[in-house]
């Protein structure tokens, strides 16, 4: 082996643990969502850009539910708001979360739960279109628990979503 080589595998072993998994590669395609502020994993100057592909990387919730926006029950695929944060290793309390067309909403920390809400990023098997609330949409397990049918949580569930900004408020 090489001295080179050596003194590489040497240094990568001093790295802290995780060091090497905490990273977030660059998106390849366009990109449909920013996370900043408060986050300690990031893929850019402006925190972490993600394109579609790169959030279908992460693991997958499904929640069926009705809205008071859609008729009937709705399928919806995305990734939980609990797993996205805890990838870009958000640390703050609150999120600002804003939509394409700047409509903004405060989120705490504290929906970002298993069995809570999600990013989605299909309905009903399809992915969403700017039209059709699109491409990223905030939904809650409504039909689940009580707590989700409220004006609050409506109020959270952004759709058109493109930027989160984790926050201590």
């Amino acid at each position: 082996m090489s001295f080179k080589i050596k003194l590489a595998a040497i240094a990568l072993s001093l790295l802290p643990i995780g060091a090497i998994a905490d990273t977030l590669p660059a998106p390849d395609d366009q990109v449909v969502l920013r996370v900043s502020g408060l986050i300690g994993v990031t893929n850019d100057a402006d925190g972490a850009a993600f394109d579609m592909n790169m959030l279908k990387d992460l693991p997958a919730t499904e929640i069926r539910t009705t809205t008071i926006w859609t008729e009937g029950e709705q399928v919806f695929l995305g990734v939980s708001l609990a797993d996205l944060l805890q990838r870009v290793e958000a640390t703050g309390n609150k999120m600002d979360a804003y939509a394409i067309n700047d409509y903004n909403t405060e989120i705490p920390m504290s929906d970002a739960v298993n069995g809570g809400p999600i990013v989605a990023y299909m309905r009903n098997g399809a992915e969403m279109s700017v039209r059709n609330k699109g491409p990223l949409w905030v939904v809650y397990p409504y039909d689940d628990d009580p707590k989700y049918m409220s004006e609050q949580i409506y109020s959270r569930s952004i759709w058109q979503l493109d930027r989160i900004k984790v926050v201590n408020r």
